[in-house]
């Protein structure tokens, strides 16, 4: 039986990063306004703008502004005012600015990143007068411990200030975002540190950033004949590993997913955006993301300005090779593609988005951040330990999707999203309910087999549709494939597990087909019985490792199943064999692997949770 036309999508989609010159001219440009350079009135040991030794003590002009808005013509900026600090600047600069800011038509959204130390009634009365839509950012670390490394100068936490800011916000009726660099102080506390920022009243989005910081090996210097308090904990806490506030991408990954999982349980999802839990589930669904580390809307359309008059890329991207030009030089958009074409580090920017061709998880991953991809190619050789943590983060989001009260399975290692194209079924609803109904009426199917074995409506090998059959219909047998019924029987009989796609695998011999690998596709009921199938599935899986003929490799897939008549997107999970060498190799085992499958389908039992935490999988990200 195959009801569908599945075939596993391995070219991309979408591109992955869009040139600035090949956009409309409706798509906005995102500037990040350097306000003060790296000036701040707080010491952050982490932070990352005074590592790059931007200039301090100047500050962004009413000039530079007006610049901005002659360079892009008719195009949408988004402007961010960030620092260091933007608030040092001083409330009659500010309001200069936020008045240029607000004459200019093109600006579309102007939003301001603060610590939240100077933040006080009057500066919010600034911001009623000068630009009322000003979307304001705290950046807070979670609960008081997780913000041990927001510190003063004087070695004094941060954290009490920022209380003050988010209460006085939430007292004259104003909503921000918040910004949580996720270190090791929060790690293993995510629903707590979520409870704690989802209860102030003014946050409706939080963005987690990691800190992946391992390269640092520097403290920062000091000006003075004596490092302050805060340079010299900052120093203390650089190993030779590297710094204490540092966590890898397996890490980062782990977190967000507990905290994604809060999140939902906790019903914090109709008032706050959880960032990059929102932007995974998007793409997932098929849906346009703002956030750039998920669409193609990369570097390219992301510029910073710095006080000292020099326009770059992205802020995340190290100085000075970010440079692009002077902002005086700068007189029309094709003077900024130009600089950004000659660019070295945009370049090897964009190369390394050649890696993500081939990966099944591009449609949704979006090639991820170039700086941070970049950063670890040159410290280590190779970004693949950040492709994995990307990998882990739409896996987990694909089973939290599907499931979400049962949130355990988003740490599965075995259970991997992989899209189908094109993956759809007629009315999955109507199916489901005449699978459970064995009254309902069930008109004669067509069966015709190719010279191949395949069974479908037409008698020809390859992809080609199929009429959908259920246990009650009186073809049931007759449409399923001789090699995949043992299993597809075990699974639909003894599991009560709903079918919708099943193939015995086909080598196509003497034809310009491809081959296609054994499979069998599932369809939950609910969320409940998607859980509990991901999690039967995985023991299944772990029962035969080291059993399976090495030339196959067995994979547990999340996917969707389309509805043609709806459009409505059904999460579905497939159990699919593939090749791990020749496929001459696999046809010559497939049966041994089939039966060892089916042996241990038959004696695994219903189960809550699935079998990683006792037998950890071996590494499955591969590019089929």
């Amino acid at each position: 039986m195959t009801s569908t036309l599945t075939t596993p999508t391995t070219t991309p989609g979408t591109e992955l990063w869009r040139p600035l010159e090949d956009t409309g001219h409706d798509t906005a440009v995102s500037v990040v306004l350097k306000l003060r350079g790296e000036t701040c009135d707080i010491d952050c040991l982490y932070c990352f703008e005074k590592r790059k030794l931007a200039p301090g003590g100047a500050q962004i002009t009413v000039k530079h502004v007006r610049r901005l808005g002659t360079i892009f013509g008719q195009r949408p900026l988004a402007i961010e005012l960030h620092g260091g600090e933007p608030l040092t600047v001083g409330k009659p600069a500010m309001a200069a600015l936020l008045d240029e800011l607000a004459a200019q038509p093109t600006v579309h959204r102007v939003h301001l990143q603060t610590n939240g130390v100077r933040l006080d009634a009057e500066w919010l009365d600034l911001f009623d007068a000068h630009y009322p839509g000003l979307h304001i950012g705290i950046s807070m670390d979670g609960d008081e411990q997780g913000n041990s490394w927001r510190l003063g100068y004087d070695g004094t936490a941060a954290y009490r200030h920022i209380v003050n800011a988010l209460n006085l916000l939430a007292d004259r009726g104003r909503t921000c975002g918040i910004v949580t660099v996720v270190t090791p102080a929060v790690l293993g506390r995510a629903a707590k540190v979520i409870d704690h920022i989802a209860a102030f009243d003014a946050v409706r989005a939080v963005h987690l950033l990691p800190a992946f910081d391992t390269t640092v090996t520097n403290p920062l210097g000091t000006t003075g004949r004596r490092p302050s308090p805060s340079r010299r904990l900052q120093a203390e806490a650089i190993g030779a590993d590297g710094p204490a506030w540092a966590i890898t991408p397996a890490q980062y990954a782990e977190f967000v997913l507990d905290a994604t999982a809060r999140w939902i349980g906790a019903g914090h999802f109709r008032r706050i955006k959880l960032d990059p839990a929102v932007a995974t589930i998007r793409r997932l669904k098929g849906l346009d993301t703002a956030h750039c580390h998920f669409s193609a809307h990369k570097c390219s359309h992301v510029l910073t300005a710095y006080p000292d008059g020099r326009l770059g890329s992205c802020d995340e991207l190290p100085w000075p090779r970010a440079h692009l030009l002077p902002l005086a030089a700068a007189r029309t958009e094709s003077d900024i593609t130009q600089a950004q074409h000659a660019n070295p580090l945009l370049t090897a920017g964009r190369h390394l988005m050649t890696k993500c061709a081939a990966c099944p998880y591009h449609s949704v991953c979006g090639g991820g951040c170039t700086a941070t991809r970049w950063r670890m190619v040159k410290a280590t050789g190779d970004d693949d330990a950040y492709c994995d943590h990307r990998a882990r983060l739409i896996d987990g989001m694909a089973h939290l999707l599907a499931a979400p009260d049962h949130p355990a399975g988003a740490h599965c290692l075995r259970a991997h999203w992989r899209p189908l194209v094109p993956n759809v079924m007629d009315d999955p609803d109507i199916f489901l309910a005449r699978w459970d109904n064995p009254t309902a009426p069930r008109p004669p199917a067509q069966l015709l087999a190719s010279d191949h074995g395949n069974i479908n409506t037409t008698g020809l090998p390859g992809e080609h549709p199929a009429d959908d059959l259920d246990p009650h219909h009186p073809q049931w047998r007759a449409g399923i494939e001789d090699r995949v019924w043992p299993l597809l029987d075990t699974i639909t009989r003894r599991w009560n597990a709903v079918t919708y796609d099943s193939c015995q695998g086909h080598a196509h011999s003497g034809t310009t087909l491809a081959p296609s690998p054994f499979r069998i596709g599932l369809l939950p009921r609910n969320r409940a019985e998607y859980a509990a199938l991901a999690a039967r599935l995985c023991h299944t899986l772990a029962a035969t490792d080291g059993y399976l003929p090495a030339a196959i490799t067995a994979h547990l897939d999340r996917t969707d199943l389309t509805s043609a008549r709806t459009g409505r997107r059904h999460q579905a999970l497939n159990l699919t064999l593939t090749p791990a060498s020749t496929w001459d190799d696999y046809f010559t085992v497939i049966d041994q692997a089939v039966r060892t499958l089916t042996h241990a389908a038959r004696h695994t039992p219903e189960v809550t949770t699935c079998a990683c935490a006792t037998r950890p999988p071996r590494p499955a990200r591969e590019t089929r």
